[in-house]
């Protein structure tokens, strides 16, 4: 039977040098009152120090929140991340500053790491991250100069005369994990919870490797009154609980609790009508961006301008003809944008995130809409890292890698001033920053496997829409009211390929659009 401790014993259990696996998914999932207790043994201390912290995805709110708690100079060795941006500036500041070895690797190959270690398989063999910044013939994943002088946790192996990436494993001491209730024998139910991560493959993991599970949730009730299919995580597995107070279990990156998100209610269609989005270039882009949808397609949305194309549909009430997914677990319903990302409205289903990444990387998806932050002739694309600030792949590989028509979303230049009437588009003035570069800083996506694979791949932005060809990028439409040698070339560091260029759809650039569900139409197959 598991013991029930208070947040400030955690520092009882964890032992300096340890190496400490945490769940979470922005902050759903995520043990924080665990981790507040461990900061303020540190801060009290100076115990227990150099951990080192496997976490898959980003965990945090962008400021304080989640794996924040661990951003302090000395408690921290080694940290090995799916996404560093959410977990806010004192980690980055850490890694920019050498003060720890870091490492990123894609989330869909950690989410399957911990059952790996479970089973005691040696490692994860993958394509997943071949001609991106995780291959060791690049960078390995190593974001700063301590991990460059440290060991490589990816290596190039040939099998079978093909090229793959080998992951290693490692040794887990700790393992935090959160549920919604314990009973008194350690059963968790994470029924509150509007994600489903990998909490069951970690405490696995750490039995296996003769470490222990602390668990967190929000009541403990009495033994036996959570129905056996409830229990996400059975107590032999758990060895200490935690019982939170509401500040430190979140839901969401913001909210507290929606049950919406768990599929405790569906909202009325009425309740969920979707504010109409302004006619600014990110409407532009999702409404160019969803006319490559077809009915039936199974859809991943990425954070940031992506998740408009949700709103685009909304809009023009087609959101039912489409599969919307998250990498969290969603599939089906209406996926949350901003800080309540990973979550959805009305899902059909919350599927383990594992268990999405399997289907994502099994060529699952028909189409996924991904961001872009600089682009270059080869139609390599960089999200992870700018001026030498990390920021992690997170899902960004495994989707855009194995997905089948991939669609990145951005605007041409960084905060230029545009005018939109008529169903013409005029550049005021011109963004500070380029995004189309002779050389991306970091290479988050790979143009050249891309376009080796077979892979469609379609750059959109509110001026221009380009394509990948085995000879690198083509501009193939540009927007009414643009120059082409003013407005596009000019703010681009190279010439891309100039065949036949055709005029974005003028009806896009009106306030009012309605076209998008005869599009939909337009594609069924006889």
């Amino acid at each position: 039977m598991p013991k029930v401790i208070k947040s400030d014993e955690v520092r009882n259990y964890v032992k300096d040098g340890d190496t400490i696996y945490t769940t979470g998914f922005g902050l759903g999932g995520f043990a924080e009152e665990a981790a507040v207790g461990i900061r303020k043994s540190f801060l009290e201390t100076g115990h227990p120090r150099d951990l080192t912290l496997y976490y898959a995805t980003g965990v945090g709110n962008f400021k304080d929140r989640g794996v924040a708690h661990f951003g302090l100079e000395g408690l921290l060795k080694r940290l090995v991340a799916g996404h560093f941006a959410v977990a806010g500036p004192d980690i980055t500041k850490l890694v920019m500053d050498n003060k720890l070895e870091a490492y990123t690797l894609p989330q869909g190959v950690f989410v399957t790491m911990s059952r790996n270690i479970a089973s005691k398989r040696p490692g994860i063999l993958s394509k997943v991250g071949l001609g991106t910044f995780i291959d060791p013939r690049i960078v390995g994943g190593k974001l700063n100069q301590k991990a460059k002088d440290s060991e490589d946790l990816v290596e190039l192996i040939e099998f079978k005369n093909e090229e793959w990436l080998y992951y290693k494993l490692p040794k887990l001491d700790v393992v935090l994990v959160r549920g919604s209730v314990a009973d008194e024998r350690g059963n968790i139910s994470d029924y509150r919870e509007g994600v489903s991560v990998e909490g069951l493959s970690a405490a696995m993991a750490a039995k296996a490797c003769g470490g222990i599970v602390i668990a967190q949730v929000e009541h403990l009730v009495k033994a036996g009154s959570l129905h056996a299919k409830q229990v996400c995580i059975p107590g032999v597995l758990v060895d200490y609980v935690v019982v939170a107070k509401p500040e430190w279990h979140y839901q969401t990156m913001c909210t507290y609790f929606n049950p919406a998100f768990t599929g405790e209610i569906k909202l009325a269609v009425d309740s969920m009508s979707v504010k109409a989005m302004e006619l600014d270039d990110r409407k532009i882009v999702c409404r160019r961006a969803a006319m490559e949808l077809s009915p039936d397609v199974v859809v991943n949305l990425g954070i940031g301008m992506p998740d408009g194309v949700s709103k685009v549909c909304a809009e023009e009430k087609v959101a039912d003809q489409v599969c919307l997914t998250t990498e969290s677990g969603a599939i089906g319903g209406m996926p949350a944008p901003g800080l309540d990302f990973g979550h959805s409205v009305n899902a059909e289903s919350i599927i383990g995130t594992a268990f999405q990444f399997d289907y994502y990387d099994g060529g699952g998806l028909d189409i996924g809409f991904l961001g872009m932050g600089q682009v270059d002739a080869f139609g390599n694309v960089n999200v992870s890292q700018f001026a030498g600030r990390p920021i992690g792949a997170g899902g960004f590989i495994n989707i855009t890698q194995n997905t089948k028509n991939v669609v990145f979303c951005g605007t041409f230049t960084d905060g230029a001033e545009l005018e939109i009437a008529d169903g013409k588009l005029t550049i005021v003035k011109e963004g500070k920053r380029k995004k189309f570069v002779s050389d991306v800083e970091q290479i988050t996506f790979s143009g050249k496997y891309a376009a080796k694979d077979g892979q469609s791949v379609l750059y959109v932005t509110e001026r221009a829409v380009f394509q990948l060809t085995a000879e690198g990028l083509e501009l193939i439409e540009i927007a009414p009211g643009v120059d082409l040698e003013k407005d596009i070339l000019r703010s681009m560091d190279f010439k891309p390929i100039i065949k036949e260029v055709k005029s974005m759809s003028p009806e896009i650039f009106q306030e009012r659009w309605g076209k998008l569900a005869g599009i939909l139409q337009s594609k069924i197959k006889n």
